[in-house]
């Protein structure tokens, strides 16, 4: 009988060693003892997807994720075909697996890469649905209305996939410092306007957008009501900046960010914009174009912008 009951306790203990760990959010911690535990993680998708706690292959499209991974010190298998910035430039690599384009999978290559976890965002997002039938996919997509809410959020699920909460809220810590700084300075540092060049074209963004972290999480005060739809920027002309006569003009080069042109921004030198306070007083912000348009919101990035926004009104 003894020897009956002491099986059935051990088969009892293996199977609760095995059970699956819930997370909502980015607040669930992993059980050290199950390594093959998974979490179920809430995603954009309005859905939950069950994830393996520290996945040996993960893909990812985003490259906000993939610099938030670069911070961890978690090696991707499988990355996107992009444009990298000198800060991710070891992932054009050919050791990493390349699964598409940012915004166009290759089924195929992610298939026979037999990834544990695939992890997209907004330009990928049309494609959650394949991609969830090879294997567990979530979509990390930050949400604009409220850019510094969802990235934490979206750090925290990061650093509870691959038990790296600690250093995640650390790291985090050290932005909100900045953050807090730069905000008490932007109060009385003028007026911003965040315009985006790209083919001699000229799009303005305002709070709520993409780039809205300027205006919403740093404070610093909009220049002119940039009429948009969602995350979207407003095309403006020449006219349009000299009227808003912004004191801080933060310039993101769409053309350079993509490797189509050189650093500079022949674009914005004219008259009319030199005619404004901002470019009078030496106050047009040429921001890192790689890192505001394509990388976005990732550990190391961030900081980086943050790190930009609080330069320009020190």
């Amino acid at each position: 009988m003894k020897k009956r009951l002491s099986g059935y306790l051990g088969a009892m203990a293996a199977g609760a060693a095995l059970l699956a760990m819930t997370a909502c959010g980015g607040n669930a911690t992993a059980t050290p003892a199950a390594e093959t535990s998974t979490i179920t993680v809430e995603h954009a998708q309005g859905s939950t997807a069950n994830v393996p706690v520290n996945p040996e292959k993960v893909f990812t499209f985003d490259l906000g994720v993939l610099d938030t991974m670069d911070a961890l010190g978690v090696e991707p298998a499988g990355v996107p075909e992009a444009a990298y910035p000198d800060a991710l430039k070891k992932y054009s690599d050919a050791k990493y697996t390349k699964i598409g384009s940012l915004k166009e999978p290759d089924f195929e290559a992610v298939s026979a890469g037999s990834p544990d976890l695939i992890i997209i965002s907004g330009r990928t997002a049309g494609a959650y649905e394949e991609l969830s039938k090879i294997a567990p996919t979530i979509d990390l997509s930050i949400d604009a209305a409220k850019p510094m809410d969802s990235f934490k959020e979206q750090a925290g699920k990061l650093g509870t996939i691959f038990n790296k909460s600690a250093e995640v809220e650390e790291k985090l810590a050290a932005v909100d410092t900045t953050v807090a700084d730069t905000k008490a300075k932007a109060a009385t540092a003028g007026k911003g306007l965040i315009v985006l060049t790209s083919g001699g074209e000229v799009t303005a963004y305002g709070a709520g957008s993409r780039f809205g972290i300027i205006h919403d999480v740093l404070g610093v005060p909009t220049a002119a009501d940039v009429k948009a739809e969602g995350s979207h920027g407003e095309a403006i002309s020449f006219e349009y900046i000299k009227q808003a006569n912004p004191d801080l003009l933060y310039v993101i080069n769409r053309d350079t960010a993509i490797g189509t042109e050189g650093t500079a921004n022949p674009i914005l030198d004219n008259e009319l914009v030199q005619s404004t306070s901002a470019a009078k007083n030496g106050k047009v912000i040429n921001l890192d174009p790689a890192g505001w348009y394509i990388v976005g919101y990732g550990l190391n990035n961030v900081k980086a912008m943050v790190d930009a926004v609080a330069s320009s009104v020190a």
